[in-house]
């Protein structure tokens, strides 16, 4: 369901979006959180940015998702974060903030496949550049005499 990816010498978990709702849903959001923690640590350990906290992170969606505000914020400021990402990134289609958080309102655990969607397009773009040029093909055997 996950496949782990190399990047700079760290590694990075390239979900399946459709599994981390799966198991959003049947484990009644449990798998959220672990999922939305799990992801803004990888966030921040890509970038480096030290400002990003996982736990506060985590603690604005529940318990702070009750008053509905904090945990809009939350996904706001996280989808921004992968959004930064994309661009240094080069990816031309980006995550918007904005509709992170038309997603938050409707169907929380949803916000789960739109961003670990884009996460996934993050690992793929920063392995392939990490893994250097692909090496060159072989040459041909010589032909066989006659």
């Amino acid at each position: 369901m996950a496949e782990t990816v190399m990047i700079q010498g760290q590694t990075y978990l390239e979900r399946n979006p459709l599994g981390v709702l799966g198991l959003s849903f049947i484990t009644l959001g449990i798998y959220f959180l672990y999922w939305y923690y799990k992801a803004n640590q990888e966030i921040q350990r890509y970038t480096g940015d030290q400002t990003i906290s996982p736990t506060r992170s985590l603690l604005a969606v529940f318990p702070g998702g009750i008053v509905i505000v904090p945990a809009l914020i939350a996904f706001y400021n996280t989808a921004n974060h992968v959004a930064q990402m994309e661009q240094q990134r080069g990816i031309s289609s980006q995550i918007s903030p904005a509709i992170t958080v038309v997603i938050g309102l409707v169907f929380s655990i949803a916000v789960g496949i739109y961003g670990q969607e884009h996460l996934n397009r993050v690992w793929d773009s920063a392995s392939a550049a990490s893994a250097g040029p692909a090496a060159a093909p072989p040459p041909p055997p010589p032909p066989a005499p006659v």
